[in-house]
């Protein structure tokens, strides 16, 4: 477990919990499962995000060549991978060293190359990305504003930010702990609903640090269709930020 180092957005115990699912995270039917179902959702609004800040290569299989891009929180590697077959070199911090072991092993077999490090954003010398992502992070951090700025500080001047958090409502205290933590496949203890961030507070943290939110979606769950991008906000949600002016 990553020891906190005079910065005080890591949680030991969030970061302990989450390194003991690192054995089977790229099982689909393991403890991650339920991150194995949303990231098909988180990568479609990514590639749209990319399209709409660069365009010129919707069509390419790589639109991301040439970019760097920094993914905080990254777990084993679900959403880091696909950010390098997009063809960003790309930066995967966890503050579990057992991720970042999986991370390393499963990349070395799919022949990517990924610079994964231990280590928190905030002692991450560098900066400039041209895409930052933390997907279901925030709400696992001990101070979620200095997170934000941590994030902030590592996204080039024409970059983007790109986070999902779930959203602070009784819909997805239900949906994502009484339903989810029980029968629905997320590991218990995992959420701690009074620390879920509303997309209003989510937006005034990355305002208070100089970034403006250009694009955000709600992300639902349908059982016939499962997850799914949508207007509700109620559940969960994903916000597109930039540097002001």
């Amino acid at each position: 477990m990553m020891a906190e180092t005079g910065f005080q957005t890591i949680d030991p115990k969030e970061a302990a919990h989450f390194g003991a699912m690192a054995a089977d995270w790229w099982d689909p039917q393991g403890s991650s499962a339920m991150l194995h179902k949303l990231n098909p959702v988180r990568l479609r609004y990514i590639r749209a995000a990319i399209d709409q800040h660069w365009p010129g290569k919707e069509k390419a299989f790589r639109p991301l060549e040439g970019k760097s891009a920094l993914d905080v929180g990254c777990g084993a590697g679900l959403l880091t991978e696909p950010l390098a077959r997009l063809g960003a070199s790309v930066t995967g911090l966890d503050a579990a060293p057992e991720n970042i072991a999986a991370a390393l092993g499963h990349a070395k077999r799919q022949g990517l190359t990924i610079d994964y490090r231990a280590t928190p954003v905030e002692e991450l010398a560098d900066s400039g990305f041209d895409l930052v992502t933390s997907m279901e992070v925030i709400e696992h951090v001990a101070d979620p504003a200095a997170f934000v700025r941590a994030l902030a500080s590592k996204v080039s001047p024409d970059g983007l930010l790109i986070l999902s958090t779930p959203n602070r409502t009784p819909l997805s205290r239900i949906a994502m702990i009484t339903v989810g933590e029980s029968i629905g496949g997320i590991p218990k203890g995992t959420h701690d609903w009074g620390k879920f961030l509303t997309p209003d507070e989510l937006t005034a943290l990355l305002d208070d640090v100089g970034l403006e939110v250009i694009d955000s979606s709600g992300l639902s769950f349908d059982p016939a269709r499962g997850f799914a991008l949508s207007a509700n906000k109620a559940i969960n949600y994903l916000l597109t930020a930039r540097h002001k002016g």
